[in-house]
């Protein structure tokens, strides 16, 4: 049986090297498997969680389009559509939400960090996000989502409420319960400023990122002005583990390189930063700098943007709008 995925990328700007290596590469892979049918939708939804200025938002849902394009996952492979283009999630997000229960959502550790100390001024579309999410898997009968370690507690909450929604209306197997999809060996990509910090677009410094739009000048700076420290890179996981710059510019050339750790460990050990940076900006800039000048054609070409939104949003809704519909039978509207 074919895996039937769905993946979700929020369009807020800047999608960066982490983003790159984290998922949409990824993405690419499943694309290409031809035993998937993949799914990947611009979740302007989700993005209007937190404030967004709305000219700024539709230039980001085409940026995010052009992403995916560039980086190789095929339009007519794979369904590519906008979130707010198909009724069906917002309104399923409402039915699940009678579903749900509010110490599920509780539970949420991202709203805690999202919402910070003062929770009593975060939006309730950011504490029920999770359940548009899990509408946005449920609609399409997704067996596998990928998902990272901060995503993981949501495909949880998801699997919950499409087991309480089967067993409270005793449709057994009505929503398939979806699997994770762990990419392994994969290590979370830092802050080129922070080891201990997560890449982020949201950074004030551009000089933590490498962009996806950024040119072939731009990400040797960047790599050359990233922080390190003053010994020599180490022989062994254990040593680097207590290094997290060193940690992290590893973990960028192994993802890279589809290495294991250790072998980029072994290529490098005893060597000084200035050698290893020069390696590393080759390889970021041999995969990155192809997309970024991709990308910037396609933004120039917005009627093929649209068309991709537009048939992508049509074969989408053509799948939510019938599951949907036998979800109004099942719960008797």
């Amino acid at each position: 049986m074919k895996k039937k995925i769905f993946s979700g990328v929020q369009p807020t700007g800047n999608l960066h090297l982490g983003n790159y290596l984290g998922a949409i590469r990824n993405f690419v892979d499943l694309n290409n498997d031809t035993q998937n049918e993949c799914i990947f939708c611009v979740v302007d939804l989700h993005a209007i969680t937190v404030s967004q200025n709305p000219k700024d938002l539709k230039s980001n849902i085409y940026e995010t389009v052009a992403t995916f394009v560039a980086s190789g996952i095929d339009p007519k492979k794979s369904i590519i559509f906008n979130q707010s283009h198909v009724s069906a999630h917002s309104e399923t997000a409402w039915i699940l939400s009678c579903i749900a229960r509010m110490g599920w959502l509780n539970r949420m550790t991202q709203f805690k960090e999202k919402a910070g100390k003062d929770k009593e001024k975060a939006s309730i579309g950011l504490y029920s996000y999770p359940v548009l999410m899990a509408a946005d898997i449920l609609l399409y009968d997704s067996t596998h989502v990928p998902v990272g370690d901060d995503q993981k507690q949501h495909l949880e909450l998801c699997r919950d409420i499409a087991q309480k929604f089967n067993n409270d209306f005793k449709v057994k197997d009505f929503f398939t319960i979806p699997e994770p999809l762990i990419k392994k060996e994969f290590s979370r990509i830092m802050s080129l400023k922070d080891g201990l910090s997560k890449m982020s677009k949201s950074e004030v410094s551009d000089l933590s990122r490498i962009n996806l739009t950024d040119d072939k000048d731009q990400i040797i700076n960047k790599i050359k002005k990233a922080k390190t420290d003053a010994l020599p890179l180490p022989s062994t996981i254990e040593e680097l583990e207590k290094r997290p710059e060193a940690k992290n510019l590893i973990c960028i050339y192994s993802s890279l390189m589809n290495n294991e750790l250790q072998n980029s460990i072994d290529e490098f050990a005893g060597k000084n930063f200035s050698e290893f940076k020069e390696k590393l900006s080759e390889k970021v800039v041999n995969e990155i700098n192809p997309i970024s000048l991709k990308i910037k054609d396609l933004l120039n070409d917005k009627v093929f943007l649209e068309k991709i939104l537009k048939e992508g949003c049509e074969k989408a809704n053509e799948i939510a709008s019938k599951k949907i519909r036998e979800i109004h039978k099942i719960v008797g509207f």
